[in-house]
């Protein structure tokens, strides 16, 4: 309803300055009322009551530029990704593996910043019809004020937000300034987290866990560990909230093996980020991507 009476609203003729601007408030409000039906949980949630697993790519913004970075996120939405992750270059990427460091690089040495970054998602977000997480370390929201940050991309049009150097006993804060901004806080697990802790971060992640298949940081692998079996399960014994996989995931047979293990979702970054960033023109790369994402796409039901 209330996005009928924005599209009736801006489709007025607009014979006055008057007019004009009571079209631009409309639209504006639309942006709002879209950007906020967009929830990493509702969609999750969504999916998951359907008995189907949400394909969750990941790319880096600002490589090759932030043009095709936006390009890059409509393109993802048309295949048909359920959520999509946007990675903020940082100068010290702990998580991140040789791909994605070099993406960041490459970024930043194009002055992509993080203001630059929020332009982007504020021209991009409300075209979307998936979600968008914010995957950035801690170091620029604090440069930014955690409050701060939290509004402004929330107004901008994110839904989520990752930030991989958060350990838990520090999120609270951070949970608090989400909530307030409408975020969601997306927590991460690993192979290594013990039982009762791993019950911790699933009880206060917000959207999703997002389950690390793997000891060490991002990357391309030839296969997935299969102990990652058994962690989702552990994880759905402790939980009732949606189960990502990611880290390693970079091929269509690796993605049916998580899907087969029982994870609600499949997190893929690395080789999205190679096939865009490392490709000859922003053309051919944007194509890649897209093939890529279309046969990971395919395998994920």
């Amino acid at each position: 309803m209330m996005m009928q009476r924005c599209l009736r609203s801006a489709h007025q003729p607009a014979a006055r300055a008057s007019a004009r601007s009571q079209r631009s408030r409309s639209l504006h409000v639309c942006n709002v009322a879209a950007v906020q039906a967009k929830s990493v949980s509702g969609t999750l949630n969504e999916l998951k009551a359907k008995g189907k697993v949400a394909f969750i790519p990941f790319i880096c913004a600002g490589d090759p530029d932030l043009d095709t970075t936006s390009a890059a996120l409509r393109k993802l939405d048309e295949v048909g990704a359920d959520v999509v992750e946007l990675g903020v270059p940082y100068s010290d990427p702990l998580a991140d593996g040789p791909v994605i460091q070099g993406a960041a690089t490459r970024a930043l040495e194009k002055h992509t910043t993080l203001d630059r970054v929020i332009e982007m998602v504020r021209r991009t977000a409300p075209t979307l019809k998936a979600p968008l997480v914010m995957f950035t370390y801690y170091n620029p929201i604090m440069r930014k004020g955690l409050d701060n940050f939290c509004r402004t991309i929330k107004e901008a049009g994110a839904a989520g937000l990752l930030v991989p150097d958060l350990p838990l006993e520090e999120t609270v804060a951070v949970r608090a300034a989400c909530q307030a901004a409408g975020i969601e806080l997306v927590l991460l697990t690993t192979p290594t987290t013990p039982q009762a802790r791993m019950s911790a971060i699933a009880q206060a992640s917000q959207g999703f866990v997002y389950l690390v298949s793997l000891t060490g940081v991002t990357g391309m692998k030839d296969t997935v560990e299969s102990r990652v079996e058994g962690l989702v399960q552990s994880l759905k014994e402790v939980t009732d909230k949606p189960v990502c996989v990611g880290f390693g995931v970079s091929r269509p047979e690796q993605a049916q093996q998580i899907v087969s293990w029982g994870a609600d979702g499949v997190i893929i970054g690395s080789a999205l980020v190679k096939a865009l960033g490392e490709a000859k023109s922003p053309a051919e790369g944007l194509q890649a991507m897209e093939e890529l994402a279309r046969r990971l796409r395919s395998v994920i039901p």
